[in-house]
């Protein structure tokens, strides 16, 4: 019997970004591999965020999990595609 999983949906502040993904890559990530991340009050994202972005769908995929994004503005979501970063991730809304 296969036990169905429910993200847990993390709202990202836009004043410690990068803070609050390194320490979802810790803890939410490392625990289950499951989590949604809300984007929705982010404007843009930084160089720190990015690489905490990175660096969580890499942690995401040693765990076969593919984090969901939602509320992700089109500039946000295009810098993720620069940085080839946006297939690791499931757009949501």
């Amino acid at each position: 019997m296969s036990t169905v999983t429910t993200p847990v949906r993390i709202r990202i502040e836009p004043e410690r970004a990068s803070e609050s993904l390194r320490r979802i890559r810790e803890e939410v990530v490392a625990a289950n591999g499951e989590v949604a991340l809300d984007l929705s009050l982010l404007a843009r994202i930084d160089s720190s965020a990015l690489r905490e972005m990175e660096l969580l769908a890499r942690a995401a995929e040693e765990k076969n999990a593919k984090p969901a994004v939602h509320g992700a503005n089109i500039e946000i979501y295009k810098v993720l595609k620069l940085a080839r970063l946006s297939e690791r991730f499931r757009f949501v809304d």
